[in-house]
């Protein structure tokens, strides 16, 4: 094999480009999401076209800027083609947060701010939801200002993925009360987040040691098992729905790939696990 294409395929194998096309892979993906989300009402407003248009173009930017630093971990290098592709996804970044914040006011505005009680909150539109553009815009604004190789870079993203795994339990409590808790089964992506957020909350503040760091790999694998499972669940109970179309079992039935985002969140915080195991730190020190 050529060493420049050897090269090519190692460059993949870093903590800093798997974080990269994680946020690439989130952003398409909630093109998709989204889409199905707003069709609802069927985009009763225009606005809800937003995300989904920032959905289609972010990541075409990310891979310009992709082409332009030759490779998917952004560069560091100050060249005319590098400071290009870092001030796209600067700009990228920045423009998912803002997605995010503005989905989240857009979504309490729908009833929670006129009766603000505890049953319109859950009710209202899934108000949690709109910040995995914010999450994602973060984690691209993260890759462009903070050295990879430091502890405080993995600490961020773990302390990101809590940040989800905290939504994840928000969402899967205001849910699943709707139906008030139907079956036994709609507790466990509760307590399975509870968990995440505890254990992630340890590694970031308290314990980075092999064994904690080992026990926290292990949990993370266990959150992808919660997510897979969820998601089986919901296909099932989609499956027994009475209405004919799939188009409208997907539209107005559990949601599909909800329960995925507990698979999503815990390979993030894997690569986070990863930059802060012990053996990686002798190497951290050497300048890798």
């Amino acid at each position: 094999m050529p060493h420049s294409l050897l090269q090519w395929f190692r460059s993949f194998a870093s903590p800093l480009a798997a974080v990269e096309l994680f946020a690439w892979s989130n952003l398409a993906f909630l093109a998709v999401d989204v889409f199905i989300a707003h069709s609802m009402n069927a985009f009763a407003d225009s606005a809800e076209w937003i995300p989904v248009g920032f959905s289609l173009i972010a990541p075409l930017a990310l891979l310009v800027a992709m082409v332009l630093q030759r490779g998917v971990s952004p560069s560091t290098s100050a060249t005319g083609r590098a400071r290009v592709a870092r001030w796209i996804g600067l700009a990228t970044g920045g423009g998912a947060v803002l997605v995010g914040v503005a989905g989240l006011l857009w979504h309490l505005e729908s009833r929670f701010f006129d009766e603000v009680t505890i049953e319109s909150l859950v009710y209202t539109a899934p108000f949690i939801a709109p910040l995995s553009y914010t999450g994602v815009g973060l984690l691209l604004l993260l890759n462009r200002m903070l050295d990879a190789r430091t502890q405080d870079w993995a600490r961020w993203v773990l302390l990101l993925a809590l940040g989800g795994f905290l939504g994840n339990f928000i969402l899967s409590l205001a849910d699943h009360a709707q139906n008030g808790f139907f079956e036994w089964r709609e507790w466990i992506p509760v307590v399975a987040a509870a968990i995440a957020v505890a254990n992630l909350a340890t590694v970031i503040f308290v314990d980075q040691s092999r064994g904690w760091l080992r026990l926290s790999a292990e949990i993370m694998l266990a959150q992808i098992a919660v997510g897979v499972l969820g998601c089986w669940y919901h296909a099932r109970a989609l499956a027994a729905s009475p209405m004919d179309a799939l188009w409208e079992k997907l539209i107005y039935g559990a949601p599909l790939f909800a329960p995925l985002l507990f698979a999503d969140l815990a390979l993030l915080a894997l690569v986070g696990l990863w930059s802060l195991r012990p053996q990686r730190q002798p190497m951290i020190a050497a300048g890798d």
